[in-house]
């Protein structure tokens, strides 16, 4: 009983207070939200409408990239439809690059840089004003109140970003220690770890999870093979995000949690894209963002082939996100969800995938860990790493003209200091680096886990 009033403190006073003193509108937003999931699709769409007009406007008038585009295409803003949107070209991150401050809204004074976090071998420098954060923490706030969760409930969260594990500041400190969240970092998984986090989520007692699917799904795994009992705790839902979700992930977290899992989507620069609701629907958060799916020619696909995800931010006039390519691959479904929510769906994420690797030690370490190590090397601009043996990890790297040959020592080093000073690594310069039978790119490939 003391929980559930705590939570509704966190949730309707001091989270809130928090929000306003950052200038944020997350709280308004979020109710507005929570009264349109149950509009009729046509009433989204005629919101969509009305709201791409504006952010089209506004960028024609307020951002030096887009005035200059509209005007080289003589494209009216004002459009009739949203199949309009085809008029305009793809964007995509290089566009970005090149053109980083012509992207920012003239007069915008509440930009924050950020950086995705490189899983796509891409990392990409972008800005984010007030209006897109409100936005995004609304649009995740309401899809956890779809599971009867709120922000205040004891929350565990198994994370590897180095935005968050480098933010662990006294303030921050104190900021989890009020919102009842843990965190617990994904990227060292020795046994002793596991033991830790075990303990911790059982002492805990948490009301939901959140994580990467493979890392929760490590967790259960471990805390199955020592024969702890995880599902009485009172956990509620497993929020997993930021890779593909395994069938075989969901049945062993959801078995050994004694849980449902819901999955999401979305990233740093996309925005929120979906979320999974009780009934298995993945609902597009349409209010804020509009989603094509296109070919490899940039051609919009017709509703359930599947192809590249598209969308278009519409909380974005700051630093606009209008037809970005995720490189991600979906496919959209025609059918409405038994929950009664006008919310369009997805039917499949094919994209995103990474694995562990495992140190010479024995501590398994997400992915991204190694992915951190050469993300940020200059002049990389494509890279492939396969753990082939504790022993032995070959770097594929595909590189401009500004890489340097000292770069490869750096980079050596770097995952050397990751996997242990047994471990060899052989980094090579290549001209091309071949994607997967599905077309997808695996960035990190560990054949020491896969065994």
């Amino acid at each position: 009983m003391l929980r559930k009033v705590y939570s509704k403190l966190v949730s309707g006073v001091i989270f809130p207070i928090q929000e306003k003193l950052k200038g944020h509108s997350t709280v308004l937003v979020r109710e507005g939200l929570e009264r349109s999931q149950w509009w009729a699709t046509e009433a989204l769409y005629d919101l969509q409408l009305e709201r791409l007009r504006e952010l089209l406007n506004y960028a024609n008038s307020h951002v030096p990239y887009y005035r200059c585009l509209f005007k080289n295409l003589s494209f009216d803003c004002n459009i009739k439809s949203l199949g309009d949107l085809v008029k305009l070209p793809l964007l995509t991150k290089a566009d970005i690059r090149l053109n980083l401050d012509a992207f920012k809204a003239e007069g915008a004074d509440t930009l924050s840089r950020f950086n995705t976090g490189g899983s796509s071998g891409e990392p990409l420098v972008f800005f984010i004003g007030n209006e897109r954060v409100s936005h995004d923490v609304a649009a995740k706030w309401r899809a956890t109140r779809w599971w009867g969760v709120d922000i205040g409930d004891p929350e565990i969260v198994v994370w590897g970003s180095p935005i968050e594990l480098g933010s662990q500041d006294f303030v921050r400190a104190i900021r989890d220690k009020l919102f009842r969240t843990t965190l617990l970092p994904a990227f060292e998984m020795s046994e002793a770890k596991l033991d830790g986090f075990i303990v911790r989520i059982r002492h805990f007692k948490p009301s939901m999870l959140f994580g990467y699917p493979s890392a929760l799904a490590h967790i259960a795994k471990h805390a199955c093979s020592k024969g702890v009992a995880m599902d009485d705790l009172g956990i509620k839902v497993a929020f997993v995000t930021s890779e593909r979700l395994y069938d075989k992930q969901r049945e062993n977290i959801e078995r050994v949690f004694g849980c449902k899992v819901a999955n999401g989507y979305g990233g740093r620069d996309a925005g929120f894209i979906a979320h999974e609701c009780p009934e298995g629907g993945m609902h597009i958060t349409a209010e804020d963002i509009i989603v094509e799916i296109v070919d490899q020619a940039g051609n919009v696909l017709p509703m359930g082939q599947a192809g590249e995800i598209v969308i278009t931010h519409l909380a974005t006039k700051d630093f606009p996100f209008i037809r970005y390519r995720t490189g991600d691959v979906a496919v959209l479904d025609e059918k409405n969800c038994k929950c009664g929510r006008g919310l369009p769906l997805i039917k499949e994420i094919q994209g995103r995938s990474t694995d562990f690797v495992i140190a010479a030690d024995g501590t398994v370490m997400h992915g991204l860990s190694l992915i951190y190590v050469i993300r940020d090397v200059k002049g990389v601009e494509n890279f492939k790493i396969t753990q082939e043996s504790i022993e032995l990890t070959r770097v594929e790297l595909m590189v401009s003209d500004e890489f340097s040959e000292k770069s490869i020592n750096t980079i050596c080093e770097g995952i050397g200091q990751r996997l242990g000073e047994e471990a060899r690594v052989d980094v090579k310069v290549v001209a091309n680096i071949a994607a997967e039978k599905s077309g997808k790119f695996r960035y990190v490939i560990s054949r020491v886990a896969q065994g």
